[in-house]
């Protein structure tokens, strides 16, 4: 009887700490970047951001669910085994999203009479995506930190029939759309100053002997200022010489001031 009941209490701590969340270790592997795909725990809700590897690091338990999704990859379902468990880590492969477009022509047949192609050719604006019947971003190109941003925090935090973004929603709860806002900012920025720099530089220093290094870190002194940003984009020169030569002024100070 001891026995059978020792056998019992064995059987019922293996079981009990099977259903115990356990870290797990894994890779997300893709023809692309593989930062900041979300990885969710459904059965445990439970979430993490892959790093700049694509590794990752979530609690689970054996027959939870890991959805993983990032909007240029197809959301991925993943069964968490026993055997997954014991192992120890786990490797993904995501597949990318693929718009699939029908056969289109683009343009008319020429004929290779010159009189007769000029009558038939129809002079417009530079083709864009929706000259072409696909919907898409026709403006300027977007920087890496823009698409990042873009990526983290598309589209709305509800989709149509109730359904959550959680994409959306982790990538704020974790902090990651402030950050990277933040890196859009601070690129932004320092477009604007290395503008300022080529347009200015001349005649700033026309009278001052300041090493190139001298220049540059001038030019990044200037930027950390709060009224940089706004003077830049105007671009207004009654605004910015001013500001400039305002900030020449002190910039100077310190360098004297160091130097005794």
């Amino acid at each position: 009887m001891i026995k059978k009941i020792s056998l019992l209490l064995l059987l019922f701590s293996s079981l009990l700490a099977k259903a115990q969340l356990q870290n797990l270790r894994g890779i997300v592997i893709a023809n692309d970047e593989v930062e900041g795909i979300h990885v969710l725990n459904k059965s445990s809700v439970k979430y993490t951001v892959t790093d700049t590897d694509g590794s990752f690091v979530i609690k689970v338990k054996a027959k939870d669910t890991l959805v993983f999704s990032g909007l240029k990859y197809k959301i991925k379902e993943v069964l968490v085994t026993y055997k997954t468990i014991s192992e120890g880590n786990l490797r993904v492969f995501l597949e990318e999203k693929v718009n699939e477009l029908d056969e289109v022509v683009v343009g008319k047949v020429l004929t290779g009479n010159i009189g007769s192609d000029i009558g038939n050719v129809e002079l417009k604006e530079e083709v864009n995506f929706y000259d072409l019947g696909i919907p898409g971003y026709t403006g300027k190109p977007k920087t890496i930190e823009e698409r990042k941003l873009a990526d983290a925090d598309g589209g709305g935090p509800i989709y149509t029939g109730l359904g959550v973004n959680f994409h959306k929603l982790l990538n704020r709860i974790s902090g990651r759309t402030k950050r990277l806002r933040a890196q859009v900012e601070l690129s932004e920025k320092d477009k604007c100053m290395k503008r300022m720099r080529e347009f200015y530089s001349e005649s700033l220093f026309k009278n001052i002997e300041f090493t190139e290094a001298q220049k540059a870190d001038y030019f990044y002194f200037c930027m950390d200022d709060l009224k940089f940003k706004n003077i830049c984009e105007q671009n207004d020169p009654s605004e910015v010489i001013p500001f400039l030569k305002e900030k020449l002024s002190t910039y100077q100070q310190n360098l004297n001031s160091d130097k005794n």
